[in-house]
């Protein structure tokens, strides 16, 4: 049962809905992937003003939390990124440092988690198989479709599970 007394949710991805990583994903190109490499830049993302502007303006209604499928190990570069980037407070959801599910199925569960208390008004993400799994479950969905799509990274999403 959702606690209608609280503010309802907006949920936000990070990477290519908020964060525009084009400058990192070469290192996802090559074989093998350079993981360490590509997280270590995340901190030089430049933010997409489609994504920021979605998220200050949702702050007036909703409380926001990030979703996102970076690892545990990048909650100080992410949070010192979101801050600089003038991004409403909010609570981050990461995967584990070992967690190598796809995207879809890591999102999902923790959706369906804070569903369980909270309305959840909306999920912001550029992930397309998240989405579809999202809008199944009876989440209301805005694809972010504003950050240039990359095939290295949608395959990391699906099949190595790994952002």
């Amino acid at each position: 049962m959702t606690d209608s007394s609280k503010r309802p949710l907006a949920v936000f991805d990070l990477d290519n809905t908020l964060a525009d990583t084009a400058h990192r994903q070469h290192f996802l190109e090559g074989r093998p992937r350079d993981w360490a490499s590509f997280f270590a830049a995340a901190p030089q993302d430049p933010p997409l003003a489609e994504g920021v502007a979605l998220a200050v303006e949702s702050a007036g209604a909703c409380e926001i939390v990030y979703l996102t499928g970076r690892p545990e190990r990048c909650r100080r570069d992410t949070l010192a990124w979101l801050a600089a980037q003038g991004l409403p407070e909010g609570r981050v959801h990461m995967r584990g440092n070992a967690d190598r599910r796809p995207a879809r199925f890591t999102k999902l569960e923790i959706l369906r988690r804070l569903a369980r208390n909270r309305e959840i008004r909306v999920l912001v993400d550029d992930d397309e198989l998240v989405c579809d799994d999202a809008e199944r479950a009876g989440f209301t969905v805005v694809r972010a479709r504003w950050a240039a799509k990359s095939t290295a990274l949608e395959e990391a999403q699906e099949r190595e599970g790994r952002t």
